[in-house]
């Protein structure tokens, strides 16, 4: 089994990142392979919405998103965490939402399942806006939602490692890999 990590942040580190960690270590402990996409450390163009995919089945652009759609292509799971700005999720998250438009046919992510994890600034920072544009960005997708223990992952976290002194948040990101570990075994 595989368990992709998607962190949204455009920061190295970041809090988002720190809770997709922890969310994955579930999947450490259960013997499951994980890959990491940092978008810290890669480049994703926005879509030009050229529809050259559409004519010949690939994106035209040449970066890491070639590296994505293969690990959507081999993963059984996904969990995306992201940082709220301005009420939305960072423009290189985006742009992946974007370009999965493009994605081959053998990169479907039709069926898999996947979880969230928001962060932003405050009690209303948005976290709740950024959990319902991956979860839409899933369904687009064809992918099942798993919830954490209510619904994704929500903290309120502002300055680059914040979010290790909530260890409440951090239990709450290894509930959401533990369900999606359950979910998987009922397939």
């Amino acid at each position: 089994m595989n368990v992709l990590g998607i962190s949204g942040t455009p920061r190295p580190g970041g809090n988002s990142e720190l809770l997709l960690n922890a969310a994955l270590v579930p999947f450490a402990d259960a013997g499951w392979d994980i890959t990491r996409f940092l978008l810290s450390e890669k480049t994703v163009a926005p879509c030009t919405g050229c529809e050259a995919c559409r004519g010949g089945g690939r994106c035209r652009i040449n970066d890491d998103m070639n590296e994505l759609y293969q690990a959507f292509a081999q993963c059984d799971a996904v969990i995306i965490a992201a940082p709220a700005y301005f009420r939305n999720v960072p423009a290189q998250l985006k742009a992946v939402f974007d370009r999965t438009y493009g994605a081959p046919a053998s990169a479907s992510l039709e069926g898999k399942l996947g979880g969230a994890i928001a962060v932003g600034r405050g009690t209303g920072g948005g976290q709740a806006i950024v959990l319902n544009i991956i979860y839409n960005y899933y369904l687009s997708c064809g992918a099942l939602c798993v919830p954490g223990e209510l619904n994704g992952v929500t903290a309120a976290a502002d300055k680059p490692g914040d979010i290790l002194s909530q260890p409440r948040r951090l239990e709450q990101a290894q509930a959401l890999g533990c369900n999606i570990i359950k979910y998987s075994a009922l397939r």
